[in-house]
């Protein structure tokens, strides 16, 4: 399984794995599993704290590094997957989350309700 880590997901394993359901928290520290953090979870991040909004580490990479998680940058066929969703979610990192996840066949870990709506393999986290 692979697993594509929402930016709540995975600010909450970074600063407390406890936070996390305990389907999620498994998966996550399963070993087995590919864990990836897109390139929009990253720029939300560093939106958000810029506008103070929120704390998060400073060194994401080092951090990725640290708990082996890879990176999953957002392409083109991503972008153009957004256009076939149905609007039940506006937050447009949700969407290209939820595009990412569906174009490659990803598990999306997150707690979002709205995510359900879609046609994506979630773990709840």
């Amino acid at each position: 399984m692979t697993l594509l880590l929402d930016t709540h997901t995975f600010l909450w394993w970074l600063d407390d794995p406890q936070l996390l359901s305990n389907p999620a928290r498994k998966a996550i520290g399963n070993g087995k599993y590919i864990v990836y953090v897109s390139a929009a979870v990253i720029w939300e991040i560093v939106i958000k704290r810029s506008l103070g909004k929120l704390d998060a580490p400073d060194d994401l990479e080092a951090a990725m590094a640290a708990n082996r998680f890879l990176s999953l940058p957002v392409t083109i066929l991503h972008a153009l997957a957004v256009q076939t969703l149905p609007n039940h979610h506006r937050d447009p990192f949700d969407r290209i989350l939820i595009a990412q996840a569906r174009c490659e066949g990803f598990v999306l870990v997150s707690r979002d309700p709205q995510i359900a709506h879609y046609d994506v393999p979630i773990i709840a986290a």
